[in-house]
């Protein structure tokens, strides 16, 4: 069997080896029979095959064509921040968010710590040789981590889903309940992991003072060669009261620019914090469709009428072309080619603690 396994691996490669959705419901736009599709269908993103992503490594497509300015230990200098121990201790507090670097972020609110994508590794990909390394530590190690109530996983993509990370939560000692899109269950199964719940786009659940929205993103999805759009993408609304105070946040995970946003808004109101990438954009002919830019980014914070923004998914991986320290650049003449304050739009440090806006 050992030596049929190439020619059956060539076999299926050749062949596409369909999946099957068991969750397929023709009645939902983004539903097909072997898996998912974004609201916009001439919008299809299946990550570039095999060879293609070869040829791009070799190119410099998904590595900074420079260095920030200064290096990448003086960038680290100025966008890094000792976490503020006290009131990561305190989630009794006010209700906040922290950055952890790259996408990761800890929510903070009614008693509950919430930890959103988490990844604490030093590289993001199925190896350390196929994977974008991270060049700017995480401002807090697994350990160093409040206990953890919730955790909300976007997508499957290694950036996003990190098993070193979730491992070490639980060996900790933490319990979760973990929270996916359709189909992303089937990987904590497999890894031995419990207490996984599933949602489909606008699906919810409500817990003591907290409801929970999973929301469309244009995204993809993709953990091995065979899987393509196989789980579903997306992103997460969250409405809650503290206090007899309320606020909304959105996360959006991983998105290309698109009227998801202005639907989001639609159905669910106006949002109080937004949390929105700004890196990874570069090369555009190649990241448009998957990862928007800065630009689009106050786009996205206009189309959901949003009061706050703060940027995520930049400054700690080696993902795409643009240096590490181009995003706040971009973004800063974004706000101002669209007439936004930009006090309006955040960018803390790694490490760094806001408190949410509540009415």
């Amino acid at each position: 069997m050992r030596a049929r396994l190439p020619g059956l691996l060539l076999a299926c490669a050749l062949a596409g080896c369909g999946t099957v959705n068991p969750y397929y419901d023709a009645g939902k736009a983004h539903h097909r029979p072997d898996g998912f599709v974004n609201s916009d269908p001439a919008a299809r993103v299946e990550g570039a095959p095999w060879y293609e992503v070869i040829y791009r490594r070799w190119r410099g497509d998904f590595r900074p064509a420079a260095e920030p300015a200064g290096g990448y230990a003086a960038f680290a200098e100025r966008w890094r921040a000792v976490p503020d121990r006290a009131r990561l201790d305190d989630p009794a507090g006010p209700p906040r968010l922290t950055w952890l670097g790259h996408a990761s972020l800890l929510l903070q609110a009614g008693g509950r710590n919430i930890l959103i994508d988490p990844n604490l590794s030093s590289f993001a990909g199925p190896s350390p040789w196929l994977a974008a390394e991270r060049k700017v530590p995480p401002p807090l190690e697994v350990a160093g981590l409040p206990r953890i109530d919730l955790v909300l996983i976007s997508h499957n993509h290694y950036d996003h889903l990190d098993e070193p990370t979730l491992r070490a939560l639980l060996a900790r000692g933490d319990t979760p309940e973990f929270i996916v899109p359709l189909g992303v269950k089937a990987w904590f199964d497999a890894a031995g992991i419990g207490r996984v719940r599933e949602l489909d786009w606008w699906q919810r659940i409500d817990f003591d003072g907290l409801s929970l929205h999973l929301t469309p993103a244009q995204h993809w999805s993709k953990r091995t060669l065979f899987d393509a759009n196989a789980t579903l993408w997306g992103g997460f609304f969250l409405d809650f009261t503290v206090d007899r105070q309320k606020s909304t946040f959105l996360y959006t995970g991983d998105t290309g620019y698109s009227s998801d946003f202005r639907e989001i808004r639609r159905r669910l109101g106006p949002v109080d914090l937004l949390a929105v990438p700004i890196g990874a954009y570069e090369p555009r002919e190649f990241m448009r469709r998957q990862h928007n830019n800065p630009d689009e980014a106050v786009r996205i914070m206009e189309d959901t009428g949003a009061a706050q923004a703060i940027g995520v998914h930049w400054g700690s991986f080696a993902l795409s072309q643009e240096s590490l320290d181009q995003p706040p650049r971009d973004l800063a003449a974004a706000l101002a080619g669209h007439g936004v304050a930009a006090e309006r739009f955040w960018l803390p440090r790694q490490g760094e603690t806001r408190d949410l806006p509540l009415r």
